[in-house]
């Protein structure tokens, strides 16, 4: 790859943000494919650079990414480290990102503010694929993982499959945490 992007042909700077873009969005070749009607093996062959991109390509796979044609097309942007995602709240849940949507695996870590509200678990907990990760910066965490009722106290962490049903809240006042979300969980809480 030449050291000025623009000098980059245009097929090559195309397949190296595919690859890019799909890797911080955490999704697989087969997810992408869907998305832009195309069959997995044809997605694949674009990404290694054994099928030539045509022109008809580019809207279904910008698409299929959630960016524009002109983000697909151009060079990656500069590495600024900053987070600057912006907040989301929902359901009692406030959180602040603070991870790229970068090559972690698809993986992403919040900071979590629970409002001293948030005490009733829905009547069915969420299932899931994945895992979650939560360390408790200040409060008490209720974590109701299937029949399990768990208090967990600032300076603790807990690991679990999402598989298991599970709803976390507030004991007796507000709580603050990092958690990290795999795609599954990431949307389950920013979005239900």
């Amino acid at each position: 790859m030449s050291a000025n992007p623009s000098e980059e042909p245009v097929d090559e700077r195309v397949r190296r943000r595919l690859r890019e873009l799909r890797t911080e969005q955490g999704l697989t070749l087969a997810q992408v494919a869907e998305r832009a009607s195309l069959d997995i093996s044809t997605l694949s062959r674009l990404e290694a650079g054994k099928r030539r991109l045509a022109l008809d390509h580019i809207p279904a796979l910008a698409a299929a990414l959630g960016v524009s044609a002109d983000e697909l097309l151009a060079s990656s942007p500069g590495q600024d480290p900053r987070v600057r995602g912006r907040r989301r709240t929902h359901d009692g849940l406030t959180m602040w990102p603070l991870t790229h949507r970068g090559p972690a695996g698809g993986l992403h870590a919040y900071k979590i503010h629970i409002s001293a509200q948030r005490r009733t678990p829905p009547g069915e907990l969420a299932v899931h694929d994945g895992h979650e990760w939560i360390y408790v910066l200040d409060g008490h965490l209720r974590l109701l993982l299937g029949d399990d009722d768990f208090t967990i106290a600032a300076g603790e962490a807990v690991e679990f499959s999402t598989f298991r049903p599970h709803w976390f809240g507030a004991v007796d006042g507000p709580v603050e945490l990092i958690a990290i979300f795999g795609p599954h969980g990431e949307r389950l809480h920013l979005h239900a």
